[in-house]
């Protein structure tokens, strides 16, 4: 075992009560009694793993805990408490110490200020590198274990109190240099954990990249003196750093395993480094018993735990980025402010929070305008003098069921079902303003007469059988992803004939198969913005209750915006500025013919998820144009710009470039993309993430989604209405009950 921090350590407990038999080693460069950092949070589930596999190290450190239920956040002078969450700390120090007593009963052999030899691996059955975020063993094989890590742009230090917090507190202090943060918590009955925040920048105006480690814990001690309660801060060999992300493609080599933060990092404000690290110890003894051999044993060991880290490190990074962009959120009304900083993670979810407290979620939703026993995505919203019942909109989603653009019955049921299953908005999909403009031979159209008649029948059924849900349509040109096959048969793909001619900003294919796009002409795009309009002009004429503009995913409009496909320098390409010209003459054109009172939203790429293109920066110049242009709302997506793009996908993965181009421009946005449950949807809207939530593929295996939420809260009120054909079935039926997993290791006394 290279490293004695708790993880190595308890792992090597665990190996030696498993077979007494194993010579077990532990190498640690330092003295036993150093230690970084002072308290260590650990969760019920950890503690529960640990209880089961080995009760006497549980019973040591429960003796030993800090337990309280509170989360006080402390902004411009207003406390606001959230209880029920259950926490345990104790200190890192007497941690240590119990499993330094554990591992010396079982015949663990522990070395203390000694380097590990080099060549362990040859020497030994089994390498386990526990040796920290700066692993040397990781270093040694990078061609391997292929780690990246990724520095972010706060500073913070690490330090302790002598006095007990009563809650897990987060306090903002608003100073003339910028915002800094308090973390802290209680981990034994006279000492709190303290961690001093903030960007790097206002570390540097503050300072603090020059004063003494002395100087920058004095300074931290005053700034936040009203909460220490003027005490002082002390260190423990505490300096300002900068959290650095780990991840590794790979985390066994040979008979040499990774565990701990040798294998991955999560930002301590999630208070997970520990408690990944114990829970590597625990799958991975159980595994080494579980397995017929070491090679099997440590593929098992992957396999198990690399989905559940990769799952904590992403809320561990959507927390870390909410306190990195804290400034965007500080004039929030005081009680969302609470509840955004508590749900930051995405883990913590406003169902969550109404379980552990309903007094507190009662007075956030009470701010936010929810009438008595409403959730918050049956609250109204509106746009022009459009009002939507409800924050729930069906997002659009291309079905490839057209003939020559002509939506038929297919069309008229799909969209009809969804409209009787309670949204407030039901989008059409990608509605081609040309034959040549069509993605594919399925897609549907706006350009011509017998296409908008069939278009109003279609709305013509949803403001009769479904009143109080709008129909909105999406106008866009496929550009240079157009002429491909069907979704099914091979998605971006070109036809095997009868291609038709496709066009973009510039003569770029999106993949090496694809045609490569003609360059549009100046009369070519005025011809463009025309089709645009014509097609606009037969939305009003068909009953659309709103009309958005389709600037994403790689199709005509986005590609202008996207540096990666426009590469004209013809005042159509260069800056953004000049990206934005044509989209820009598109939007203004197509809002000159649309209808006054109703809305118009353009849907966006705010990354291209691709080195050189479009990121959230440019995102926010894209939304404030277009803002400034007249759209009533943006619609956020991501990517699908080029062929060559990384995304980083997850639960709501697209919601934090909605969140930020919200508070940055103060445009209302919609958010969407991996957005799942109905409590995900008032999670965001109640934090202030989005206005409005789009979901697709829900909508696909459930076209009464929003019916259904609203009888899993328990809700019959003005923001959904059932169909009265369906209205017997408003209540959600019984289901029975699922027994709890049985615990997974089991050693007892």
């Amino acid at each position: 075992m290279i490293g004695g921090g708790p993880g190595g350590l308890y792992a090597a407990a665990l190996l030696k009560r498993l077979d007494p038999h194993r010579e077990v080693t532990v190498w640690e460069r330092n003295a036993p009694d150093d230690t970084f950092g002072f308290g260590v949070v650990l969760s019920d589930e950890t503690l529960g793993g640990i209880e089961h596999a080995d009760p006497t190290v549980y019973e040591a450190m429960r003796s030993d805990f800090v337990r309280w239920d509170d989360i006080d956040i402390v902004h411009r002078g207003t406390r606001h408490t959230s209880g029920g969450h259950g926490f345990a700390a104790l200190g890192r120090k007497r941690l240590l110490e119990i499993l330094h007593t554990r591992c010396r009963t079982l015949g663990v052999d522990l070395r203390f200020r000694t380097e590990a030899p080099p060549d362990l691996a040859r020497t030994h059955d089994l390498v386990i590198a526990a040796d920290g975020v700066n692993s040397t063993t990781r270093e040694a094989h990078t061609h391997v274990f292929r780690p990246h890590v990724v520095s972010h742009h706060c500073r913070y230090i690490w330090l302790a109190a002598d006095f007990p917090f009563d809650a897990f507190r987060f306090e903002i202090a608003e100073t003339e240099h910028g915002v800094m943060q308090l973390h802290g918590y209680p981990y034994a009955p006279d000492a709190s954990t303290v961690i001093i925040e903030m960007r790097e920048e206002v570390w540097r105006s503050a300072g603090f990249d020059e004063a003494t480690p002395q100087e920058s814990i004095e300074s931290c001690a005053k700034i936040f003196a009203e909460t220490l309660r003027g005490r002082p801060l002390r260190s423990n060999k505490s300096t300002w750093t900068t959290f650095r992300t780990v991840v590794n493609a790979h985390w066994s080599h040979d008979n040499t395993v990774l565990l701990g933060d040798a294998a991955h990092t999560a930002h301590f404000s999630i208070g997970s480094g520990t408690k990944l690290a114990v829970e590597d110890a625990l799958a991975l003894a159980a595994c080494l018993e579980e397995q017929p051999d070491l090679a099997t044993a440590l593929a098992a060991y992957e396999t198990e735990r690399k989905p559940v880290v990769a799952s904590t490190q992403r809320a561990a990074r959507a927390s870390l980025e909410w306190f990195e962009n804290l400034g965007l959120y500080l004039d929030q009304p005081p009680r969302q402010f609470a509840f955004n900083l508590l749900t930051r993670s995405r883990r913590v979810t406003h169902d969550n929070l109404r379980l552990r407290d309903a007094r507190f979620t009662g007075s956030v939703e009470r701010e936010f305008g929810c009438e008595p026993g409403t959730p918050p995505m049956f609250t109204p919203f509106r746009l022009r003098e459009l009002t939507l019942r409800n924050r729930v909109v069906v997002s659009p989603m291309d079905m490839y069921s057209a003939t020559d653009g002509l939506p038929d019955d297919f069309h008229l049921v799909h969209l009809g079902a969804r409209a009787l299953g309670g949204a407030g908005l039901v989008m059409t999909e990608m509605v081609c303003v040309s034959p040549e403009g069509r993605i594919t031979p399925g897609c549907t159209g706006l350009y011509n007469g017998t296409q908008a008649d069939a278009w109003k029948r279609i709305t013509d059924f949803v403001h009769a059988r479904s009143p109080g849900t709008a129909i909105g349509v999406q106008l866009g040109h496929s550009g240079r992803k157009g002429s491909t096959k069907l979704m099914w048969e091979g998605i971006d793909e070109p036809l095997p004939d009868g291609n038709w001619p496709v066009v973009a900003p510039s003569p770029i294919p999106y993949k090496a198969d694809n045609q490569t796009p003609r360059e549009l002409t100046p009369a070519q795009l005025a011809d463009i913005r025309e089709q645009f309009t014509a097609a606009a002009w037969r939305a009003a004429r068909a009953g659309f209750d709103l009309l958005e503009l389709h600037c994403a995913h790689g199709y005509l409009l986005s590609s202008f915006l996207s540096p990666l496909t426009n590469r004209r320098t013809d005042g159509y390409g260069g800056s953004l500025t000049e990206r934005l010209r044509f989209p820009l003459e598109v939007f203004d054109a197509v809002r000159g013919v649309w209808p006054r009172e109703r809305p118009m939203t353009v849907r966006i790429s705010a990354t291209d998820w691709a080195e050189g293109g479009n990121t959230a920066e440019d995102a926010v110049g894209i939304a404030r144009a277009f803002a400034a242009h007249g759209a009533d709302a943006i619609d956020v997506s991501t990517g699908q710009v080029v062929s060559e793009e990384h995304p980083e996908y997850g639960r709501s993965y697209q919601t934090p470039y909605a969140d930020r181009i919200r508070h940055e421009t103060g445009v209302p946005v919609i958010a969407v993309g991996a957005i799942s449950s109905w409590d995900d949807v008032n999670s965001l809207l109640l934090a202030g993430r989005t206005d409005l939530c789009a979901l697709a593929r829900p909508h696909l295996y459930d076209p009464h989604w929003t019916l259904h939420a609203a009888a899993e809260q328990g809700y019959d009120g003005p923001g959904v209405a059932w169909p009265d054909p369906y209205r017997a079935g408003s209540r959600r039926p019984q289901t029975g009950r699922t027994d709890a997993p049985k615990p997974r290791l089991t050693l007892g006394g």
